[in-house]
């Protein structure tokens, strides 16, 4: 397989956490309980979008102006080994394409079948990618909404830090 043009990315970015999750908030537990867009049941990810507006579309779940109490949080984030799936020349660098991305993983999972974004996932992580940026599919979203999806955080390489001057989290 030929290297995936990893990259870093450096910057800000937002989740909004249950509340009940405020103490550990880079944990990636909870998606490792429920599975996501990019990761399957049991394996760690961490979901974050690069701006508010994203980050309020991700957790709306397509309902504008009903919200779930969360907890709003900010990271500063400097991670290598990121792949760039925004682009036209990152996802044909994978093989992959808008399709896959966006598949209805849900429908996938709830019919019994592995959805295509898991299979380029583990593909991905195999391939050393700690995580992807890749467009936000949420209902709402706006053609510049970028999720950053990590699969390996921590260290050095992969610093994401919760901004909690005060220590409200715990």
């Amino acid at each position: 397989m030929t290297p995936l043009p990893l990259t870093r990315y450096r910057g800000l970015a937002y989740r909004a956490h249950d509340p009940r999750w405020a103490f550990a908030p880079t944990s990636g537990a909870g998606a490792a309980i429920h599975g996501g867009r990019f990761n399957p049941k049991g394996m760690a990810a961490l979901y974050l979008a690069l701006t508010i507006e994203g980050m309020f579309a991700e957790v709306s779940h397509g309902f504008a102006h009903r919200f779930p109490p969360l907890t709003v949080v900010t990271y500063d984030v400097d991670c290598a080994d990121i792949l760039d799936l925004t682009t036209e020349a990152g996802r044909a660098a994978t093989g992959t394409d808008l399709t896959i991305l966006g598949c209805a993983w849900m429908l996938e999972r709830a019919e019994g079948r592995t959805p295509p974004s898991w299979t380029l996932a583990q593909r991905l992580i195999a391939a050393g990618a700690a995580g992807v940026l890749v467009p936000s599919f949420a209902t709402g979203a706006t053609e510049g909404m970028r999720n950053l999806v990590l699969w390996r955080w921590g260290g050095e390489q992969q610093r994401v830090v919760p901004w909690d001057e005060e220590g409200r989290l715990g």
